[in-house]
C-alpha cells in the first residue's frame, strides 16, 4: 500500500525556515528524495559575504545531497530561496515575494531558530519568539494552508524534570505578550540588561525564548492546523540518506568529539542520567509525519477547538541510555574509528563537583596546553592550544545545566502517530527510538565524525594509519603516567623523609 506521508506532500507546495541549519537540510533532502512535492520555498539570508544564490549552489556539492542527486539529478531545481531574515520586523520578505507565498504555500515548517545558549536575549528574542509570531501572521494569511508545524526543543520546559506533551506557560515570569510589547520599546541593551529578571529558573535564553515562542503557539494559532515538534539533542544520522552524516560541533557531538580527538579530557557529566539524543533522519521523518497527522485531524474537524498536539521526541522509557553509555561506547569504539589527527591518547575524566571540575581544567587542559603552545612557538608557529580551552570551558559552562541532570519525558502523542502508521510509512519515514540499536548508531556516528568532521577517508588504508597513530598516542600516555607516577612517588618519599 502506498505511503499516506507520500502521499499526502505529492504536489504540494512547503516553506521550510531554518533550512540551512542541520535540522533544516536534512528535512529538505528527505522531502525531495522521498516525496514529489511541487516545490520547496526556503527563506535564507546572505552570511558570511555569500549571497542566498552562492549558499543555495553550495549545496549541489554537499555530501548529504549525493544520494538524492543520483535518483533525481534535477530535484535541487524544486527548491526556490526567498531573501529573508528572521531578526527583522517583517522577516525581510519583499512584497512580491510575500504575496506568492500567500498564493501557493500548503505547508509551513518553521525550523529557524538561534540555539546558541548565550545569545544575547535581544537577538533570541527576535529569532525565537517574535519571529515565531510572524510566522503565525504570515500563515494566517495563507489561502490553501493544510498544516504548520513549530519545531520546538524537548528543554523548552527544562526548569521542571518530567516533561508532558502539554504546555507550560505557568513557569514563565511574564507572558510572552508582555515581553515582546517590552522588546518593541526597549534598545538591545536595555533589554540584555532585564536578562537575569526575565529568565527566572531558565537556565539560558535559548530554553527561554524557545518557550515564549510554544506560548504563542499556545495563544495565537486559534482555527490554525498547527503542531509542535520536540526533540532531544540532535545527532547525526542513523540512516538515510547516509549513516552518521553530521557537519556541525553542538552538544553531545562536541564532547565524544573532543574526546576523541584526545583535546576534552574532563567534563561536567552525569554519569547516571539519561542522555536525550536523537538522530537527525528520525526528526525529519517525524516532522513530516505529524505535518500529515495534523492536516488529516484538521480537515476531519477533530483538531479544530483542541489546542495544539505536541510530540516530544527522546529516547523511548523502554530504551533508556545514559551518558554513561554514551561514553563508554565511545571508549569502545575507537579502535574501530581511530582518528589520524587525534593529538593526545583519548580519555575523560566526569565530575559534577565544580571546584574538582575547575582543578581538573588546571591539571587536564590548561598546562598541557600551555606545553603545548611552548612547543608550536619553538616550531615557529602560532599558539592556538590555550585560546582553544578558553572556549571549550565557556561552552561547558554553557551546557553544564544539561549534562550534570536527568529528565524524563512522556511521548504519548509521538508513540501513538507511530503506532498508526502503514508498513510503507514505518519503512520509509522511520522514527521509533524503541527499537534503535544504540551499539550500532553509536558506530554510525563515530564513523560519520570521522569522515565528515575530520575529513578522513573511510578506507582501510586511512584506518590503519589511524591505528598507528593510536598505538603510538597509548604508548607516549603511558610512558607519562609512568613518569608522574614516579614523581608523585619521589615527593612522597621526599617529605616522608622530611619529617620522621
Amino acid at each position: 500500500m502506498e505511503s499516506q506521508i507520500t502521499a499526502f506532500f505529492k504536489d504540494k507546495t512547503v516553506l521550510i525556515t531554518g533550512g540551512t541549519g542541520f535540522l533544516g537540510r536534512v528535512t529538505i533532502e528527505k522531502l525531495l528524495r522521498s516525496t514529489d512535492v511541487a516545490r520547496v520555498y526556503v527563506l535564507m539570508r546572505p552570511k558570511r559575504g555569500k549571497s542566498i544564490k552562492e549558499r543555495f549552489e553550495s549545496w549541489r556539492t554537499n555530501s548529504l545531497f549525493g544520494l538524492l542527486l543520483k535518483t533525481k539529478p534535477n530535484a535541487l531545481d524544486r527548491i526556490v530561496s526567498i531573501s529573508g531574515d528572521c531578526e527583522e520586523p517583517d522577516l525581510g520578505i519583499s512584497l512580491a515575494e510575500r504575496e506568492i507565498l500567500r498564493k501557493e504555500v500548503q505547508v509551513v515548517i518553521h525550523c529557524a531558530a538561534t540555539v546558541n545558549f548565550v545569545e544575547p536575549l535581544h537577538k533570541a528574542l527576535d529569532i525565537n519568539a517574535r519571529a515565531t509570531r510572524l510566522m503565525l501572521e504570515l500563515a494566517r494569511e495563507m489561502n490553501n494552508l493544510k498544516v504548520f508545524v513549530h519545531v520546538s526543543t524537548a528543554f523548552s520546559n527544562c526548569v521542571i524534570h518530567h516533561i508532558t506533551e502539554h504546555f507550560y506557560p505557568g513557569h514563565l515570569n511574564c507572558t510572552v505578550d508582555k515581553v515582546l510589547a517590552v522588546r518593541e520599546l526597549c534598545d538591545n541593551t536595555v533589554i540584555d540588561e532585564m536578562t537575569s529578571a526575565l529568565l527566572g529558573k531558565f537556565p539560558n535564553t535559548y530554553t527561554y525564548t524557545k518557550a515564549l515562542a510554544e506560548q504563542l503557539i499556545q495563544t495565537e494559532s486559534r482555527q490554525l492546523p498547527v503542531c509542535i515538534y520536540r526533540p532531544g539533542a540532535i545527532m547525526a544520522t542513523s540512516r538515510n540518506p547516509m549513516p552518521g552524516w553530521i557537519d556541525n560541533i553542538y552538544g553531545p557531538v562536541a564532547t565524544i568529539y573532543g574526546a576523541t580527538m584526545g583535546v576534552l579530557r574532563v567534563a561536567p557529566v552525569n554519569l547516571d542520567a539519561n542522555c536525550d539524543i536523537v538522530p537527525v533522519d528520525f526528526c525529519a521523518n517525524l516532522i513530516l509525519a505529524c505535518a500529515w497527522q495534523t492536516a488529516r485531524e484538521f480537515s476531519e474537524c477533530e483538531a479544530e477547538q483542541s489546542p495544539p498536539k505536541i510530540y516530544n521526541h527522546v529516547p523511548h522509557a523502554k530504551n533508556m541510555i545514559t551518558n554513561r553509555s554514551l561514553i563508554n561506547a565511545t571508549e569502545r569504539l575507537r579502535l574501530i574509528c581511530p582518528l589520524e589527527q587525534s593529538i593526545w591518547y583519548p580519555f575523560l575524566h566526569t565530575t559534577t563537583t565544580i571546584w574538582l571540575l575547575k582543578l581538573a581544567y588546571i591539571f587536564y587542559h590548561l598546562l598541557p596546553g600551555y606545553i603545548m603552545d611552548l612547543a608550536l612557538r619553538f616550531r615557529g608557529q602560532k599558539p592556538r592550544m590555550i585560546k582553544l580551552y578558553n572556549r571549550i570551558h565557556e561552552a561547558i559552562d554553557a551546557t553544564c545545566y544539561f549534562s550534570s541532570q536527568s529528565w524524563s519525558f512522556e511521548t504519548h502523542n509521538t508513540d501513538q502517530l507511530w503506532q498508526s502508521l502503514l508498513i510503507a510509512d514505518k519503512e520509509n519515514y522511520e522514527f521509533d527510538m524503541q527499537h534503535l540499536n544504540w551499539d550500532k548508531f553509536f558506530e554510525r556516528v563515530l564513523t560519520g565524525m570521522r569522515l565528515y568532521l575530520g575529513k578522513e577517508e573511510p578506507t582501510e588504508e586511512s584506518k590503519q594509519r589511524g591505528l598507528k597513530h593510536m598505538k603510538r598516542l597509548t604508548l607516549y600516555h603511558r610512558i607519562l603516567q609512568f613518569v608522574l607516577c614516579c614523581g608523585a612517588a619521589f615527593i612522597v618519599k621526599w617529605f616522608i623523609c622530611l619529617f620522621l
